[in-house]
């Protein structure tokens, strides 16, 4: 069995289990009311420099895993193509499009590899957090995001910055779980950890050019433990130290990483 056959029947396996609450008719509503609010400030940022107005811009998401940025950039008024490897997170996620009447195409594709999309075809290709851990092929990824934008095109990426890889979830000492050059493959699973030298080798050779990158660091609402649903079980005392560096360590590293890149 490939290892992405196993990424795929996890993903397929997940999408009704863990992922299920990413679903709920309160996150969706939120979603509607607030699209803005599915990317992190400084990312929105920086994508609204490049589109003041995403109104009839193709888009595509390839490993669109629970598409709230594809519902995002649908309400904002962009031509949205959501890619994944997971037949049940593309199906459960066009249960909500068909839902609210929404006009995405979702597609079943790998995204090392994009076959079914057409080159040439997207003003502009997004990358959400939590992608480059199941990739085991940068340069193959990256090479077929440049092959499907446009001339002129635009990539940004959104993603955990690889200085938190080496380290334990622990908010009191800094625990150091593997070396910084230890990428994997990990686990039955196969997972990577990519460094910050391989994820923008990558985005370079491919043919991509590299025009800004941003390196978030600990805010509120930004920080991986709430977004990892961890903030509900702490106190607002243990929660206001955590972005506190000399109480939480891994506060004085940056959590987030955001790049710009152009075709």
């Amino acid at each position: 069995m490939g290892k992405n056959t196993r990424v795929k029947d996890a993903w397929n396996e997940w999408s009704n289990t863990d992922f299920a609450k990413y679903r709920s008719d309160e996150r969706i509503l939120r979603l509607i009311a607030h699209p803005e609010s599915e990317f992190h400030h400084t990312t929105y940022s920086m994508i609204k420099e490049v589109f003041p107005n995403l109104q009839g811009k193709r888009i595509c998401v390839p490993s669109s895993g629970d598409n709230h940025a594809v519902f995002a950039f649908h309400l904002m008024g962009a031509i949205v193509t959501s890619v994944d490897i997971s037949e049940r997170q593309l199906e459960n996620s066009a249960a909500i499009a068909d839902k609210h009447g929404w006009d995405i195409q979702f597609i079943c594709d790998d995204t090392m590899d994009l076959s079914h999309i057409k080159s040439n075809e997207y003003d502009f290709v997004y990358t959400s957090n939590g992608v480059h851990v199941w990739i085991n092929d940068l340069n193959a990824m990256y090479q077929n995001i440049c092959r499907i934008l446009k001339n002129n095109g635009v990539y940004i990426m959104y993603e955990v910055h690889p200085f938190t890889r080496p380290f334990e979830n622990d908010t009191k000492n800094l625990i150091v779980r593997k070396p910084y050059d230890s990428i994997g493959p990990f686990g039955e699973i196969p997972t990577y950890a990519w460094r910050m030298q391989d994820i923008i080798n990558a985005i370079a050779s491919s043919g991509l050019n590299i025009k800004h990158i941003e390196e978030m660091f600990a805010e509120y609402n930004t920080y991986w433990f709430e977004v990892s649903g961890e903030r509900e079980q702490m106190s607002k005392e243990e929660l206001d130290k955590l972005y506190q560096w000399k109480h939480n360590p891994l506060a004085a590293l940056p959590q987030w990483l955001s790049i710009f890149a152009s075709k």
